[in-house]
């Protein structure tokens, strides 16, 4: 072991998960790369993601191309749609990390999950009758992102309920491969069906598929899930969960990357339609085969996720943001819709790895009495900073062109990495310092004792 690595193991004393996730691989169980769906529970989950995700990256687009018609293609509207679908998360999303450590997770994803189906019946039925207005898709917006402030969470920490804590990193990197597999088939069938019979019936469409999850989650044994033990209600629990995670650097510094990186990097509904229509004038078929490619990498880097066992390296982490934050900004200058396809097929290759290892890094090295909490402040980072990040970049696009987000974003992926790596370990020599100080005057009062208490001649 090199000098360094002793200096940096012994600031991480006190933190062993985090220290693992900073510098080893555990051993977990192995069992290949679809090891989670030999669970009966986790199959009809993932059976009934499937089919609801494809419906909601259908609506995606659709609500994407619905508001860009109704606002003669204004940026800003597009980005104050997408902040308004994001704001609640801001607000609520610690607390539905709260709501998730006390209460039954199942239950809770029943209750959102119909609440956002209804979000998208409703939205459907003024969109077919014509009576859609920018002002309804911003509320709907907005009551779907108070569903999702709880939704997320909960289904975050649900994925060690399902698979059990040895697998959960498989889990989370075939969650990710489910919604991957959707993003690829969603826009695709979406870009056909809002040409054949417009966004009104893609949001019906939506709004039916949330039946399928519904009827996994019905058709789970609660006694076979894998259930962490209930936090009683009590008061300061949200704070004593940042106290948690405030003790911890390593944790912090993947925290900040999330955000930075979810804030301006990540913003892809908002960054591929600009690029699309205003940059390359193309139609929704041509935003829709933006998303496709980028979701053919993202399933890529998930494929290369499942087959990990264990904890990430911080590397990993660290490296998918700098790869991410590269290729994005090559891919926002491109001269060609085609060239920008290519580039985009790395570019989702190196976020679902950034995003994976990010998630399991984090699910895998934290107390389970922490899972909700811990995981609502994750989600809040990664979801939370799209209200600040999407009017911003939909700023750039009005004012320096399609081409400003994206680029924008790749840079300041790139930067973040590079703050954070130089603050992480100027933190850890800083307490590996401390930690020997402290040793050493251990040491020195303990010899003074002795020798006080030696007989001399």
């Amino acid at each position: 072991m090199t000098a360094q690595s002793t200096i940096t193991l012994s600031a991480l004393d006190g933190e062993p998960a985090i220290r693992h996730a900073f510098f080893t691989r555990q051993g977990g169980v192995s069992g290949g790369m679809f090891a989670s769906l030999r669970v009966r529970n986790y199959r009809f989950y993932a059976s009934g993601q499937v089919v609801s995700l494809v419906g909601t990256w259908m609506q995606r687009i659709a609500q994407d191309w619905l508001v860009l018609d109704l606002s003669h293609n204004s940026p800003v509207a597009l980005g104050l749609a997408s902040a308004l679908q994001f704001t609640p998360t801001l607000l609520f999303s610690l607390w539905g990390g709260v709501l998730a450590d006390r209460y039954d997770k199942r239950r809770m994803l029943l209750l959102t999950q119909s609440g956002m189906g209804l979000c998208a019946l409703v939205l459907g039925l003024l969109d077919v009758g014509n009576l859609a207005q920018l002002w309804h898709v911003y509320l709907l917006c907005l009551l779907l992102g108070v569903f999702s402030s709880v939704d997320v969470p909960a289904r975050q920490a649900f994925a060690s309920e399902l698979v059990g804590p040895a697998q959960v990193g498989n889990a989370v990197a075939l969650n990710s491969m489910t919604f991957n597999t959707a993003r690829i088939v969603g826009p695709s069938v979406a870009g056909l069906l809002i040409t054949a019979i417009g966004t009104g019936w893609v949001f019906l469409l939506n709004a039916a598929s949330f039946g399928a999850v519904i009827g996994g989650m019905l058709a789970m044994d609660p006694k076979r899930l894998f259930r962490s033990a209930r936090v009683p209600r009590a008061r300061g629990q949200l704070v004593e969960g940042l106290r948690y995670v405030a003790g911890q650097p390593v944790l912090i510094g993947v925290l900040a990357l999330v955000f930075v990186v979810s804030t301006l990097g990540i913003n892809f509904y908002l960054t591929l339609p600009l690029l699309a229509r205003n940059v390359f004038h193309g139609d929704a078929a041509s935003y829709g085969m933006l998303t496709t490619v980028l979701a053919v990498g993202s399933l890529i880097g998930a494929t290369f996720a499942a087959r990990r066992v264990g904890r990430p390296r911080l590397r990993l982490v660290v490296g998918g943001a700098l790869a991410f934050g590269v290729l994005e900004t090559v891919a926002g200058l491109m001269p060609s819709l085609v060239w920008t396809a290519v580039v985009l097929v790395p570019t989702g290759l190196a976020s679902l790895v950034f995003t994976t290892a990010a998630n399991s890094s984090v699910q895998l090295s934290i107390d389970p009495s922490m899972r909700g909490r811990v995981m609502g402040l994750y989600m809040l980072l990664f979801l939370g900073g799209t209200p600040l990040g999407a009017p911003l970049l939909g700023l750039l696009g009005a004012k320096f062109g399609g081409r400003a987000p994206t680029v924008v974003g790749g840079a300041a992926s790139v930067l973040a990495v590079l703050v954070v790596v130089v603050l992480l370990r100027w933190t850890l020599r800083r307490r590996a310092r401390a930690a020997a100080a402290g040793s050493a005057g251990t040491a020195g009062s303990a010899g003074t004792e002795a020798q006080a208490t030696t007989p001399t001649d």
